[in-house]
């Protein structure tokens, strides 16, 4: 299995690092001809607007597009969320569309009102996810086809997934807790 991470801004070590202590082959992605062979694609946290950019430059944003549509499994964190988004809120983000949800940008707050929360995520076991939370995004609306995976207490949803396309709002790579993205491995193999 080979699972490529967008490594054009953002928090790419981190997911690279995970990959590489569950076994998984892992690359970094900053081309189009680099998507080839890859059976799974990660876009990390960063800055949504400069990441959407970034896409765009590098002319990856078709390439992108296509594979989400093809039932390609792509797991967005954080700013990867709000680039896989039908819409964002809350500022001049071009998201891809890919996703039908609609998220609000630095929904939380900004770098300074960053926090971590133990979040009940039934898809991943009884025991709670260390959620850490950055500048994060929330999603205001989801369409009838995204399964909502976590809130919340106070309701806002901050993990869903759309077939084989999975969302959070926070970082799950700066935990030491692997079970996102084992989850984000089943999906790739077909058994999530």
């Amino acid at each position: 299995m080979k699972i490529g991470v967008l490594a054009l801004q953002g928090a790419f070590i981190e997911h690279i690092s995970v990959l590489q202590s569950l076994g998984v082959e892992s690359v970094e992605v900053r081309l189009p001809g680099e998507l080839k062979d890859l059976d799974g694609l990660i876009i990390p946290g960063g800055e949504s607007t400069t990441i959407t950019r970034l896409v765009d430059l590098f002319q990856l944003r078709e390439p992108l597009f296509t594979l989400a549509s093809d039932s390609f499994p792509i797991f967005g964190t954080c700013a990867g969320m709000i680039v896989l988004a039908g819409e964002a809120v809350n500022g001049s983000v071009n998201s891809m569309g890919v996703l039908d949800i609609k998220v609000k940008r630095n929904a939380f707050g900004r770098q300074v009102d960053s926090f971590q929360v133990d979040l009940e995520v039934p898809v991943l076991g009884k025991e709670p996810f260390p959620a850490v939370f950055i500048r994060a995004p929330y999603i205001e609306k989801m369409g009838r086809d995204v399964q909502l995976l976590a809130r919340l207490k106070d309701g806002p949803v901050v993990a869903a997934r759309q077939g084989k396309i999975l969302v959070t709002s926070f970082h799950p790579e700066l935990t030491r807790d692997n079970r996102f993205h084992r989850y984000f491995l089943d999906i790739v193999k077909g058994k999530g």
